[in-house]
């Protein structure tokens, strides 16, 4: 008869993504997480398939806590922006994930659940095949290009990094190659991130909703 185990999934996705929250993403190895629980390195092997393993409880942790009140009007719309904005915002607050939520395949099914409900809205639309599969893409590349700009592109403060420091560094570029560049630094410090993500979501629906009606596919 086996031994009993001594961790539940959810107490290593915890802790694996308490760890490169903390930490950093390069934080995340077998010791690393065998500390963090306060035991040894191979029991961890009893749980997860080496780096590939670790990385699936990261990424299955963040996508655990995509949750979104269902709009009870059924509008396509609305139920898309409001999935969208519970995984975006459980993208950006770990911003140490974002590259594993980038290349990282999960078959687990609280990582499946909010795609397949964006699928659902976006199928609303009356899109099917490839206009479904296009628009989805279209979401989630926004979902986190967004937060992968905020937390990690050129004008986002590295680790420990002081955020006007960024600015003044962009700013003393030469101003006549880098005007916009220049701009946009200034513009961050005074930006709200939900605002612009809203924005962002309504310059896609807006999108989506035009190429929907022009195919004749539109629900209202």
């Amino acid at each position: 008869m086996p031994a009993p185990r001594k961790f539940t999934r959810e107490q290593l996705q915890t802790a694996a993504l308490d760890l490169v929250d903390r930490e950093g993403l390069g934080a995340l190895t077998m010791r690393s997480l065998a500390g963090r629980l306060g035991t040894g390195p191979m029991t961890i092997y009893n749980y997860v398939d080496g780096r590939e393993g670790l990385e699936e409880l990261v990424t299955e942790a963040v996508m655990s806590q995509v949750s979104w009140t269902e709009d009870p009007s059924d509008d396509w719309r609305r139920r898309v922006e409001a999935i969208a904005e519970a995984m975006w915002r459980a993208v950006r607050a770990h911003p140490g994930t974002i590259p594993l939520i980038l290349t990282r395949r999960s078959l687990d099914t609280g990582t499946l659940r909010p795609a397949e409900a964006l699928l659902e809205a976006l199928a609303d639309s009356g899109r099917s095949g490839t206009d479904l599969l296009v628009a989805f893409r279209v979401v989630q590349g926004l979902i986190i290009g967004l937060a992968q700009a905020e937390l990690a592109g050129p004008l986002a403060p590295a680790r420990g990094d002081d955020p006007e420091a960024v600015t003044g560094r962009v700013a003393g570029l030469p101003p006549e190659r880098f005007p916009h560049l220049i701009e946009m630094a200034r513009t961050v410090e005074t930006s709200d991130a939900e605002a612009a993500f809203h924005a962002a979501m309504e310059i896609v629906i807006g999108g989506l909703e035009t190429a929907a009606a022009r195919h004749g596919g539109a629900h209202r």
